[in-house]
């Protein structure tokens, strides 16, 4: 169990009235409880909040008037992961499988598994099947991409990244997602905080479904599995954007920090190779 503080601090130029969506708010989930949290809007708005989609994700809803807006949200999170050895982690059958999970089989926006789904079986089909041929997966997309800082747009895909071997941390996590999908393990996008991203950011990471819960995966290996704490679950980044828009805005300065309140030196935690980690 640990506990972890965040914060973002967003700032906008709002030139014609906006309606904002943002998803920044740390999830309530059985492994990720939010011990307090504190929302600050500048100038002072009605804000309407909403759980959405079937996990729940926590939507903020603000409307605006042209004007400079200032949001910060902070928030003291309590990880009690459950842990087991990587080896004991199977696969599910697809005939056993929650309806709810089944969606996360198919194609999306941004994870084309029908399009890859031939380079996958070809690369992991025959691997052994369970938590780690999500690992060599994972391991794949490391090794053969380069993580580079504005290389890929909002409309880059998984099957641009598999071409153009660059990507950041959506990307990486899109085309994990797009392999599992294509061996026929269900993975969907998860968007957060990470203890240790340098520079501090909010972070795109995944989870995959085995033996009937999700486990949490980061191909990029910029941050321990055990620091990242759940904003929201989707299909692909499109479900769980941090802000989304309908107006005229102009983000001016963003900000986000990560960092574990029981550690003295919260941007540099211990490395290792942990357990498999659920917090689903």
């Amino acid at each position: 169990m640990s506990k972890i503080d965040v914060r973002a601090d967003l700032k906008y130029e709002v030139r014609f009235a906006t309606v904002f969506l943002f998803q920044i708010a740390a999830a309530r989930t059985a492994h990720q409880k939010v011990i307090w949290e504190q929302l600050e809007i500048e100038p002072q708005l009605n804000v309407e909040r909403y759980q959405v989609g079937l996990e729940g994700n926590q939507l903020h809803r603000i409307v605006v008037q042209p004007c400079e807006l200032r949001l910060s949200y902070q928030a003291n999170v309590e990880l009690a992961p459950e842990v087991c050895r990587r080896t004991a982690v199977g696969e599910s059958r697809t005939s056993g499988m929650p309806p709810e999970v089944l969606t996360y089989l198919n194609p999306s926006r941004y994870c084309e598994s029908d399009l890859l789904a031939r380079f996958s079986f070809e690369e992991f089909g025959q691997l052994p099947r369970g938590f780690s041929r999500v690992q060599a997966i994972c391991d794949w997309v490391s090794e053969h991409l380069d993580y580079t800082a504005g290389s890929t747009t909002s409309s880059t895909t998984a099957a641009d990244v598999v071409l153009q071997r660059t990507g950041v941390c959506r990307d990486y996590a899109h085309l994990a997602i797009t392999l599992c999908r294509g061996v026929g393990i269900p993975a969907r996008y998860v968007a957060g905080y990470a203890v240790g991203l340098q520079p501090p950011d909010f972070h795109g990471f995944f989870e995959a479904f085995l033996d009937g819960q999700w486990y949490l995966f980061d191909p990029t290996r910029l941050a321990p599995v055990s620091g990242l704490v759940r904003i929201g679950v989707g299909r692909d980044a499109a479900d769980v954007s941090f802000a989304t828009l309908t107006g005229n805005a102009l983000l001016a300065e963003k900000s986000v920090w990560a960092a574990n309140a029981d550690m003295k030196d919260p941007l540099n935690p211990p490395s290792g190779d942990p357990p498999a980690v659920s917090t689903a």
